[in-house]
């Protein structure tokens, strides 16, 4: 039909014709991109870490939702180079970070100076997973279990050393409870994320790595490092064969959670349209189940239950963090 009725036209009439389809096309097109903006997920570690991993599985999962999704590492500060640029962005929604808890939670109790208040500079969007930690041995360690490591340890305190993905993270101050708790000095070793940590322990820079069981998991199952321990209150279902911490004489326990905050003042349709991107994305069954495998917990939360679980987790973690001591800056 529309081949008769064309042809019925003058060369004029259907160039016209042409060019005023074409026009509709891309006005289609436009409103479409419009409708559909660009998203930037900033991370503050480096490519190959448990933030980096689980950043990317989030873009992925949430192109369907954006014109299109990129992941930028900021690594430097243990993420507070990420967040101060996040901080400044425009609140237009395009423009988010993905963290682990302790730059929220923590660092508000071991920074003298902040350039960033983790609860008026940020919008809260979404809780995304949580991770047990654990105590992995390098190669150079020659130990199999928490007991050994501490007998090792206090024999030779120069053996004794530690990575983590930075001074001031929950990962620093689990290994400053564990000194406290077990009676028996470790050397701190900080690193600009969990990635470099892991290259360091591989190398026998280091004897010792408290990291996230995501990022810990595929180098244990290669039998490149051995998971003494994980922090969790219960086994890790991925490592059923592998004792908690308690179970092994030692009185400490913890988890991680991982959020997306996007700057302060967005407003409520941005919010709510970004949280329900995110939420839909987490809950995509392969989704689920790559994070699973990965040693995450899934979760996808509303923006509202993350400002909850922040205030809460932030007043929980000060006492224990002034007790150790530790005041950076």
């Amino acid at each position: 039909m529309m081949t008769t009725r064309l042809a019925t036209f003058s060369p004029r009439s259907r160039l016209k014709w042409l060019v005023a389809l074409t026009s509709g096309l891309l006005v289609a097109a436009s409103v479409c991109a419009q409708d559909k903006p660009a998203l930037k997920i900033v991370t503050g570690f480096p490519p190959g870490g448990s933030v980096d991993i689980l950043s990317r599985v989030v873009a992925d999962a949430m192109r369907d939702d954006f014109s299109s999704v990129v992941v930028e590492n900021k690594p430097g500060a243990a993420g507070r180079i990420a967040l101060n640029q996040v901080k400044l962005a425009k609140p237009d929604g395009q423009t988010v970070i993905i963290l682990p808890m302790g730059p929220m939670v923590l660092f508000p109790h071991t920074f003298k100076k902040l350039d960033y208040d983790g609860f008026k500079d940020f919008t809260p969007v979404s809780q995304l997973a949580l991770s047990n930690f654990a105590v992995v041995a390098g190669p150079s360690s020659g130990v199999s279990s928490i007991s050994e490591m501490l007998v090792k340890v206090k024999a030779n305190p120069s053996v004794g050393n530690y990575g983590t993905s930075g001074a001031g993270t929950l990962p620093h101050f689990l290994g400053v409870l564990m000194e406290q708790s077990t009676g028996i000095a470790f050397n701190h070793v900080p690193f600009q994320g969990g990635a470099p940590a892991n290259t360091a322990l591989l190398g026998g820079h280091i004897q010792y790595n408290i990291d996230v069981v995501s990022e810990a998991l595929p180098l244990h199952r290669d039998g490149k490092v051995k998971i003494l321990a994980v922090l969790g209150a219960e086994r890790d279902p991925l490592l059923p064969n592998v004792q908690t911490l308690k179970e092994q004489g030692v009185n400490l326990e913890s988890a991680v959670w991982f959020a997306m905050y996007a700057p302060a003042g967005l407003a409520p349709d941005v919010l709510a349209r970004l949280e329900k991107a995110v939420g839909a994305a987490i809950r995509k069954p392969d989704v689920s189940e790559k994070l699973a495998k990965l040693g995450y917990v899934p979760k996808g939360t509303t923006s509202r239950e993350l400002a909850s679980i922040h205030r809460a987790d932030f007043a929980r973690w000060e006492k224990p963090i002034k007790a150790t001591g530790i005041s950076l800056d």
